[in-house]
């Protein structure tokens, strides 16, 4: 049996490697790419505020940066955004993996890896922050940013519905 798993574990590591090769591309596509991401993943956000403050009476979500345009990704470096309200906060940290295309923490081939964390006052009080990771994968000449849960091994697409998940625990 532990022979099998091997096996297992093996040919998907070799399905992960061809599929990574596959997207072997130059360095300013993927640049261009991962400014995209970037820039996606502020939309699908600042979409999720409005639509969000859109339906308060007064508390009010906000979301840092305000604006983002594709020339402020950094690379290398992580990027930061952050939605709050009331001490209550979602941060989503994100950063360039080391090679141009990677399978390397996730099997889906990606361009951008990140982590988004939600916590509130009693939670850090309990050192409880809640994460999942993400990555901006390309995959069959598509490109959207994917979570991962490592505790329960989940993984859909990042949207409002993610969001929401993610936000209503901390209120």
């Amino acid at each position: 049996m532990a022979q099998d798993d091997a096996i297992v574990r093996l040919a998907r590591q070799i399905d992960a490697a061809r599929k990574s090769e596959r997207f072997l591309v130059n360095a300013d596509e993927v640049a261009s790419l991962r400014r995209r991401g970037a820039y996606e993943l502020h939309r699908i956000c600042a979409d999720f505020v409005s639509s969000v403050n859109s339906n308060l009476s007064e508390a009010s979500l906000d979301l840092a940066p305000a604006t983002y345009a594709p020339e402020s990704f950094r690379e290398p470096g992580e990027n930061l955004m952050q939605i709050g309200s009331q001490g209550r906060q979602m941060q989503i940290a994100f950063e360039a993996p080391s090679k141009l295309v990677s399978t390397e923490k996730f099997l889906v081939p990606y361009v951008l890896e990140g982590e988004v964390r939600t916590y509130n006052q009693k939670m850090l009080e309990r050192f409880e922050i809640r994460s999942l990771l993400l990555f901006f994968c390309v995959e069959a000449g598509a490109a959207q940013w994917r979570f991962f849960d490592w505790r329960s091994r989940h993984t859909g697409p990042v949207d409002h519905e993610l969001l929401v998940s993610l936000m209503k625990p901390l209120f």
